[in-house]
């Protein structure tokens, strides 16, 4: 009875110890909370110099083969992939970096961040960390600058895996694109109310995250509204305007395709455009998924992606 006792007393100070946190350091329990996540994966935070910048990255997995680079989604940054890297890391070196504009990495207002440029700095990024050729990927506007990047460095690229990459216009429009269209940024913030509205747009089923987190979460979104609003119609501005679909055949690699169906931000019927104009590429669409399928079905995802990596 005693030990039962003892037992409990510690689960109760844990749970008052997560509350305390919450409520009244809830930025210092959102960062232990990535750190688990992290660690799950095996992923450890750290930074090189590129150039002029310091990049924060996310690093885990073996140091045999060819290294896995996979690029995050505006609004997003290096942990996106945190959830994802479990099933990666048992068989491969993963790497996930902040881009310039966003986390850890310089968030310069006069700074361009266009696709072009963004490839180019990638490339620097990987010949610092002494990378000869990677498998690269990435989610949305992550996936727009590694396929730029696969047209730009195929030397360096192993394969290409894209995540409901932008850069392409299909057959239909999507929400965020017919907002475009008007001058609307739908990915904007006005107040701490619309973080619910961003998620349930970007994620077919989303979580609903915890009033002091939502806080959290706008506060850095406000913090660099004007550098993320011009990033924003620089890459929008680019997939509608001058979209990659007739220049798909200048990829050279291995490419997978992973598209969410409900996607709202990025039509579905861009799969197809990418899929019949890349040669050598494989399409899997997953039903009941959104925008951010590495987060929202991150088992299933990776399970087609490790099979992909296996073959090339």
């Amino acid at each position: 009875m005693t030990i039962m006792l003892y037992i409990l007393y510690i689960i109760a100070a844990l749970i008052l110890a997560v509350l305390i946190a919450y409520f009244v350091f809830p930025k210092t329990l959102y960062g232990w909370m990535k750190s688990l996540i992290r660690s799950r994966g095996g992923m450890r935070q750290k930074s090189i110099k590129v150039g002029d910048d310091v990049w924060a990255y996310l690093e885990g997995g073996s140091d045999n083969g060819v290294p896995v680079v996979l690029l995050h989604g505006f609004g997003g940054d290096k942990d996106n992939w945190s959830i994802y890297a479990p099933n990666i890391t048992k068989h491969h070196r993963l790497i996930a970096p902040d881009l310039p504009g966003f986390g850890e990495n310089d968030r310069s207002f006069d700074r361009d961040y266009d696709i072009h440029t963004q490839s180019r700095r990638v490339k620097a990024f990987i010949d610092a960390m002494g990378i000869s050729k990677c498998h690269i990927g990435g989610n949305s506007m992550g996936g727009f600058i590694a396929l730029q990047f696969a047209m730009d460095y195929p030397e360096t690229t192993a394969s290409l895996t894209l995540f409901n990459n932008a850069g392409v216009v299909g057959a239909d429009k999507s929400e965020l694109q017919i907002a475009a269209e008007k001058g609307e940024n739908a990915l904007a913030l006005a107040d701490v109310s619309d973080v619910d509205r961003l998620m349930a747009f970007v994620s077919h089923k989303p979580v609903r995250l915890p009033k002091n987190f939502r806080k959290l979460f706008f506060a850095e979104a406000d913090a660099h509204r004007e550098v993320l609003d011009k990033i924003f119609w620089q890459i929008v501005g680019a997939a509608i305007d001058k979209p990659l679909n007739d220049h798909l055949d200048k990829v050279a690699v291995p490419t997978l395709i992973i598209w969410g169906r409900h996607d709202r931000l990025i039509d579905v019927s861009c799969a197809d455009v990418l899929n019949k104009g890349v040669r050598d590429s494989e399409l899997v669409i997953f039903e009941e998924t959104g925008h951010v399928p590495m987060i929202e079905k991150p088992k299933e995802v990776s399970a087609v992606h490790m099979a992909f990596l296996a073959k090339h």
